[in-house]
Parts: structure tokens; sequence; C-alpha cells
């Protein structure tokens, strides 16, 4: 059986000397785990295409219940995001993201979408990697069924609540004169700016996702609101997660301003 689709590797495992076993998410399959043979030989001719964040047109092959990659062509290698380590890192962690919301042998276009919309962003670098970070994070819940609820306070129902809050057990916007009427959990104080965001990329077009600025302290807001709110629905880690604030972290201070004494 033959497959002829477009795909974005997901995930790269090298395997025996020369060959990698690829997640892939495929425009017509969902998720699937394909073997790309002698993909790691100098000259390979499916090589560019086996690589991590790579969008190609490929030709697979299925025998026994396995896919065997047979070609490939590369449509777009977003160079740009390996260009910073920190890019690749987000890159990388949206790619965890999407393995485990998208499903096996069903077609997932949506979080598809996303993740080559956010892709292409950072490609491009019309949006600072925190703010493309908040945002991918943000409308995946949304995609995954977690819908946050943020048209009005989920307590007295005012739209424009003084003082905006964001429930996050919950996802719930509230007033902060509300917060005594919800159950215990955290709160996040946003502020206007960061709701008009947040209610772009919930409520907005997708094809518009990224248009819109917020200023360097609203997106650390929006940051922090976002990865709080997926870890609390996700109930996990990511390890790409981890590794992106390893190398984001500020150094720590050094003695006499860091110079040898």
């Amino acid at each position: 059986m033959y497959l002829k689709t477009k795909a974005i590797v997901l995930r790269e495992v090298a395997y025996k000397d020369s060959d990698k076993i690829l997640t892939l998410l495929t425009q017509e399959a969902g998720t699937l785990a394909a073997s790309a043979r002698g993909c790691r030989k100098k000259n390979s001719p499916i090589g560019a295409s086996s690589q991590l964040l790579v969008w190609s047109d490929l030709v697979l092959f299925q025998s026994r219940g396995k896919w065997t990659v047979q070609e490939a062509a590369v449509e777009q290698e977003f160079r740009g995001v390996r260009q910073s380590i920190e890019g690749f890192a987000i890159g990388c962690y949206m790619a965890e993201l999407t393995e485990l919301l998208a499903v096996e042998g069903i077609p997932s276009p949506e979080i598809l979408s996303l993740l080559l919309n956010s892709l292409y962003i950072l490609d491009c670098n019309r949006q600072p990697v925190p703010l493309v970070k908040a945002v991918f994070e943000l409308k995946a819940m949304c995609i995954a069924g977690y819908e946050p609820i943020v048209d009005a306070c989920g307590v007295c129902g005012t739209q424009n609540p003084v003082e905006p809050c964001f429930y996050l057990p919950e996802g719930v916007l509230h007033c902060k004169h509300c917060r005594n009427k919800l159950p215990q959990g955290e709160s996040i104080s946003i502020g206007e700016g960061v709701l008009a965001a947040i209610r772009h990329i919930v409520y907005g077009n997708p094809k518009k996702l990224f248009a819109f600025q917020l200023g360097e302290g609203g997106c650390m807001v929006l940051g922090r609101l976002a990865e709080s709110y997926l870890l609390h629905q996700m109930e996990r880690n990511f390890r790409t997660l981890d590794f992106y604030k390893q190398i984001t972290a500020p150094y720590p201070e050094q003695p006499n301003g860091g110079q040898k004494t």
C-alpha cells in the first residue's frame, strides 16, 4: 500500500547504522511512524526530508503494518528556526506537544496548521520567540478541547472586568473582586492588554493568529499564563520545555561583577 502525502517530522530516532525511525504528522493520516532507510548516508535522496521539523512531499509504503519512506521532496526546511538555539528549542517543544495532541490514523488539520504557521513566524522572525510559544500553547489547548472562557467574567458575567484575572484550574476569566467566589487555586492578574491578546488568540481568525502586538511586560504575563494553563491541563512535563528553560534561564550573578580576582 502506497500513501502520497505532505508531512512534517515531529520526532527522529537514529536506528542501525544509517537509518532513522520518524514520527510524522501527515495531512491524510494524522501521526504515523515510518522508517527512513539509509537517510543518514551522505547524499541520501531522503536525507533532508528526514530531519526534525522539515515539511515535505512524501511517498510512503506500508508492508506488514509498517511504513517506510520511499520518496521525499522538501517543501520547507524552516532554516531560520535553526539559526538560534532558543528558536530551535521552541520548535522541538511545539513538535512534542503536537505529537501528544494529534491522533494516529486520523487527520488533524487544525494542529498541523497551527504548527506550520508557528514555525513560519519563527522562521521569518516576525514575533519574539516567547510570544510565539505562548500563542502556540494557548491555541493548542483550544484545539485540544480546553478552550478557556474569556468572553466575560465567569462569576458575574461582566464582559470587560475591572482588573481582570485568569483562574488557572478551570481557565476562566474573572473580576478581581469575584476571586473569593471561586474555589482554591491560582489566579493570575492579566490586565486589559493581555486580555485583548487572549481573546484574539482564542476567538480570532486563525489565519491572523499572530497579527497583534504586545509589550514586553504583557508578553511575560501571557507567557506565564499560557504555559501554566497548559501544564495544569496536561498534567505532565515536557522534556523539550525543560531544555528551553535551561537555555533561557538568566546566568547567576558573579561575585565582583564577574571579574577575575
